[in-house]
């Protein structure tokens, strides 16, 4: 009855968050006095889920999965779970998991707990620890089905080597037909992706203007961070849709979130409220987000952030 876990990759690299929630399952394995086993699609090096916990990896590898459908992964994985008579399945908490683990739910007639943020506190009955109400609260959630689906929030557990290595099991899963046909991804490359970024560099309307982003784009190089951007902000066509965070945008878990100029909607806070640790600059004392942040600069965004870019830099090549 090994623990299954599904560890995204994205061209044949795994994804940062496949480490974290192979981390969660070999703590969930070791509660249960079980193994770990992992559902690996089109990933070249698999052996790498060894270190964090994976006993056996099941590669699969189809051209016809080389597009995320959520309905065929569910499939996969459900073979996979019958395969190996998992009674409970570990998915992350990105977009294409939050789509197919409901449809693995229902596959499985298992019970589902997403956003966790705890390795279980029991597991008899099987008892999870969840974020509620956009992450302002906490719900306790016992799964009570003979399967259970959990999906860990990201950046919750954090990454955990082991000393252990993987065996590789080839995998050929049936793949059913779907009515849905991917023509199309069009992502960012050669940068640092919202998801998986351990910091956000943010900006809202208070840059004034598409052509002050430079030293957002500077700051977010210098802290290996992604940039992102306030739903007006993309709305006015300032920055590309995809950098917008907020509840009807991009949900943002980073250790570490800055707000630049963005006073702070309830619908931008519900949205990146899982960040650990939040800092606002802003000119606005009396700005929403101070609410809500760690740390807080009460100046202009145009003083602030060149002077803190060379201190940074500083500090860097002081410690190189």
């Amino acid at each position: 009855m090994s623990i299954l876990v599904y560890t995204e990759s994205e061209n044949g690299k795994f994804k940062k968050t496949a480490f974290e929630v192979a981390s969660y399952a070999k703590a969930v394995a070791d509660q249960l006095g079980t193994t770990v086993t992992a559902v690996a699609v089109n990933a070249d090096d698999v052996s790498e889920l060894g270190k964090y916990g994976v006993d056996k990896v099941l590669k699969v590898s189809n051209t016809d999965l080389k597009k995320f459908n959520a309905k065929s992964y569910a499939s996969v994985l459900k073979q996979a779970a019958e395969n190996e008579s998992s009674k409970v399945v570990v998915v992350s908490s990105s977009a294409d998991s939050k789509y197919l683990a409901p449809l693995l739910a229902v596959n499985l007639d298992a019970g589902y707990a997403s956003n966790v943020v705890e390795v279980p506190s029991s597991t008899s009955p099987f008892t999870v620890k969840r974020t509620a109400f956009t992450n302002k609260a906490f719900n306790i959630t016992t799964i009570d089905t003979a399967v259970k689906v959990v999906g860990v929030s990201n950046n919750s557990y954090g990454l955990v080597e082991n000393t252990g290595s993987a065996t590789t099991e080839d995998f050929s899963p049936s793949i059913p037909a779907s009515g849905v046909t991917v023509e199309s991804v069009d992502k960012v490359t050669d940068k640092v992706t919202i998801a998986d970024a351990e910091i956000v560099v943010s900006a809202g309307r208070g840059l004034k203007g598409p052509e002050n982003w430079g030293m957002i784009e500077e700051l977010a190089d210098v802290l290996g961070a992604a940039t992102a951007c306030s739903k007006p902000v993309s709305d006015l066509g300032w920055r590309p849709h995809g950098e917008h965070v907020g509840q009807t945008g991009k949900p943002v878990a980073a250790n570490l979130y800055i707000a630049i100029g963005i006073s702070g909607a309830i619908q931008h806070l519900a949205g990146i409220n899982a960040s650990k640790v939040k800092v606002v600059i802003n000119t606005d004392p009396e700005a929403p987000f101070f609410k809500a942040a760690d740390y807080g600069v009460v100046g202009d965004a145009f003083e602030v952030v060149p002077a803190l870019i060379e201190k940074l830099k500083a500090f860097k090549a002081a410690n190189a």
